[in-house]
Formats: structure tokens, C-alpha cells, sequence
């Protein structure tokens, strides 16, 4: 069934702080277990082979077991594990995480991740050097526990924390902007603003970045290069009206699916809250990384605050 923007908006004004909260965390493990089916598929191989992919299948590339997620997921969960060890986001805690998660042997690790790794391992750098070529989108793919923790800090705080975790991997203006333009995007939704005002803020990003102009030429097959990525996202949240339709749109067009799904999923997970998420998806997720998510949303969430609303006494 269609949601009209006014149900959409009607449904979304009553959802708590942490409904937002788990919803994005588990919205993006669904996305992410979702797109994984059509990772690499151009939009007719997945139209040729499973009509509209609206079902949590496992299979794809990587032969993944129904409801399994990847790196996307993963990496995420790391990244917040080091942050609520620390209460906050330390550089070198943070490789020292996504070293450890490396050495579990993930079934999918980006080219761009691996290389940041190896050099925290090699040279005990927990920062890489800039470098054009690495506007990828795998900082942007596992930021949501910088939203999550640092809901009620500043702003400045924010991007400090965003751009410390990017850097243990991707160093590069672009991909920075794109990240910290995702991180903000998804506090806003947490804190209810609504659609219009979130655009508004995508729309910034392109007004200082005019590579993420997004318009109704549908961005198919979208790659890893985080504008494209974004892209894709942005068109897929804007022109749809819940969880639903956002999460099929995008992932249906195929490319890194997976991280579209992901990113997506948290964006519109934080807007349309947990319960927005079908119940069927939510039941075809892996348990364990159901709960870990629905956990450390809430830990990150709470440990966040508590921080923080301390600070302003």
C-alpha cells in the first residue's frame, strides 16, 4: 500500500528519542542484509531475476545465509563497542577495533578499509594521510554511532568525531562532507524534524559540493564513490513515504546495494522509527545482530546523554 506524505508525517509525531534511535540502528541492518541479495546487479539483472527484490533472501555475491549482514553492519558495531568503551570516540581505540574486526576475517572488507588497517597495524597511525582517490563511501556506511552518541553534543563535536573515525580508513574532503552531512541528516531525524528540513540540509551539502546534485534522473547502479552512493540515497528517501518504499527503491538499483540499503535504512529507520520497519524484515534479520543493534542504540543512546546533558549543568 502507497503512503501518502501526509500519513507519513501524521504517523512519525508521537515516536520517542529511542524508537528513533533503534530504528535507525536496526534499519540499517536491514537495509544492509536487503541490498546484499543485489550487490553488483545492474537494475534489469535484478529485474530478470527476482521481478522487485522486496524480500530478505540471503544469496548475492558473497552467498550470504538469509538474514546475514556484512561490513556495513559490522563495522558499525565496532565503531560503537570502541565508543562506549572509551565514552567517545578515540582515534587509535577506534583502529584498534576495526583491526580486531579484520582479524575475525569478515566475509567483506572494502579495498579502502583494508588499506587504512593495515597501515594503523604497520606504522601505529590511527589517521591516513589525504588522498583524492579515496572518496569512498565505507566512513559514511558505519557512522550512525556518532549520531547516536553524540545526539545532544554540538555540532563542532560532531564533526570532530565524525571526521576522527573517517580518517582511520578514508581521508578526503569529499567523502567528509558527504559523512558529516549523513551524521547531521540522521540527529535531525532522531530529534523529529521533518522531511523538508532534512532536504534542506542535503541540498546544503550540494550547494557547497555541486558533484551530490541529485534531480529526478534516477541514479542506477550506483558505486562505491560516495557521491553516487548519496545520490542515490537522497532521491530514494525524498520521493517515497515510508521505510518500505524507500528501502525497495534503492536497493532495486542495484550497484553496492548493500551500503545503499545500509545508509538508506538508518536515515529513513531514524525518520520512520522501528516500528515503520515491516515486521517481516525485522523478523528475517539475523537475531543476534537484531539485538546488538536494538542494544547498542540504546547504550550509545543513553551514555551519550548522559555526557552530555552533564556537560551543560
Amino acid at each position: 500500500m502507497l503512503v501518502t506524505p501526509n500519513q507519513s508525517a501524521q504517523s512519525t509525531k508521537s515516536l520517542s528519542l529511542g524508537q528513533r534511535a533503534v530504528g535507525a540502528y536496526v534499519g540499517l541492518a536491514v537495509g544492509d542484509a536487503l541490498g546484499a541479495t543485489t550487490e553488483f546487479l545492474t537494475p534489469r539483472e535484478i529485474r530478470e531475476k527476482h521481478g522487485v527484490h522486496d524480500r530478505i533472501l540471503g544469496g548475492g555475491w558473497l552467498r550470504l545465509k538469509a538474514g546475514q549482514v556484512t561490513d556495513d553492519t559490522e563495522m558499525s558495531l565496532a565503531l560503537g563497542e570502541s565508543i562506549l568503551a572509551r565514552r567517545g570516540v578515540e582515534a587509535a581505540a577506534v583502529a584498534e577495533a576495526f583491526s580486531e574486526w579484520m582479524r575475525g576475517k569478515p566475509i567483506d572488507i572494502g579495498n579502502t578499509v583494508r588499506r587504512g588497517i593495515v597501515h594503523y597495524r604497520t606504522t601505529g597511525e590511527s589517521a591516513v594521510a589525504m588522498n583524492e582517490f579515496d572518496a569512498g563511501n565505507g566512513a559514511c556506511m558505519r557512522s550512525l554511532p556518532i549520531a547516536l552518541f553524540y545526539c545532544d553534543a554540538s555540532h563542532e563535536e560532531r564533526m570532530l568525531a565524525s571526521r576522527a573515525q573517517s580518517h582511520t580508513t578514508h581521508n578526503n574532503p569529499l567523502a567528509d562532507a558527504g559523512t558529516e552531512t549523513m551524521v547531521e541528516m540522521v540527529v535531525s531525524a532522531m530529534r523529529g524534524l521533518d522531511k523538508s528540513m532534512l532536504e534542506t540540509m542535503a541540498l546544503s551539502l550540494v550547494s557547497r559540493f555541486p558533484l551530490y546534485r541529485f534531480d529526478k534522473r534516477r541514479m542506477e547502479n550506483p558505486s562505491g564513490y560516495i557521491v553516487e552512493t548519496l545520490r542515490a540515497v537522497f532521491q530514494a528517501f525524498f520521493s517515497n513515504y515510508s521505510y518500505q518504499e524507500t528501502l525497495i527503491d534503492v536497493v532495486n538499483r542495484g550497484g553496492d546495494a548493500d551500503t545503499t540499503g545500509a545508509i538508506a535504512g538508518m536515515l529513513a529507520g531514524a525518520y520512520y522509527g522501528e516500528e515503520g520497519i515491516p515486521h517481516h524484515w525485522r523478523e528475517s534479520l539475523n537475531t543476534k545482530a537484531m539485538l546488538a543493534c536494538r542494544d547498542q542504540a540504546l547504550s550509545l543512546l543513553a551514555q551519550g546523554r548522559q555526557k552530555y546533558t552533564t556537560q551543560d549543568r
